[in-house]
């Protein structure tokens, strides 16, 4: 089963619609014992990062979610992403959960629109298991202004929108985080949904 992490700033509907389709088990909760009982964790997330990293405090999650990111498949999505790093400078300085070296920064102003928002191609570049039976010229959808900083060593594919934007990120172990909207990206993202969950 994959707890749904439901704490007031995700893209739960989506991300529901889409497990549902895919026949994947699965549950909206806030509860520690039922994330602690669940196989793989999805944690969604729209909004900012300050006040998402404080509704999680005030659930009573943030150190749940450190601890629980050890031991099981555990995958941000869009702002659930950014809030795997170290620490984001989206309106004021905000500590992230720590799970994966870096910090959130405004993209780049290259003289592009911002936010990012559309579908891009995914430049792959580890070996990652969420990037399984996926083809060479694979787009998913973005909307985000904001992005990580982050070591190569955890990027497993970028895109380009003015610069290079890391668009999947993985510790080599548990932790995924995807800057796109997998739920939102057709065929590709479901694909990278099952891959997700074939792993719990």
């Amino acid at each position: 089963m994959i707890a749904v992490i439901d704490y007031g700033a995700g893209n739960i509907f989506s991300v529901e619609n889409a497990l549902r389709y895919l026949g994947q088990e699965h549950i909206l909760t806030d509860d520690p014992d039922t994330i602690r009982q669940a196989d793989a964790i999805i944690l969604p997330g729209v909004g900012a990062f300050p006040s998402a990293m404080q509704m999680l405090h005030a659930h009573g999650l943030t150190e749940l979610l450190q601890q629980q990111a050890k031991e099981k498949p555990f995958l941000g999505i869009c702002l659930g992403m950014q809030m795997l790093f170290e620490k984001s400078y989206e309106f004021e300085p905000c500590e992230g959960l720590g799970l994966l070296p870096g910090t959130v920064e405004r993209i780049p102003d290259h003289g592009l629109v911002i936010p990012h928002m559309g579908w891009n191609k995914l430049d792959q570049k580890l070996d990652c298991p969420m990037l399984k039976d996926l083809p060479e010229d694979a787009y998913v959808y973005f909307v985000h202004s904001y992005q990580a900083m982050c070591p190569d060593s955890v990027i497993a594919a970028s895109c380009e929108y003015g610069s290079t934007i890391p668009a999947l990120v993985y510790d080599g172990a548990y932790v995924f985080g995807a800057q796109f909207h997998p739920e939102k990206s057709g065929e590709i993202g479901l694909q990278m949904l099952r891959n997700f969950a074939a792993l719990a």
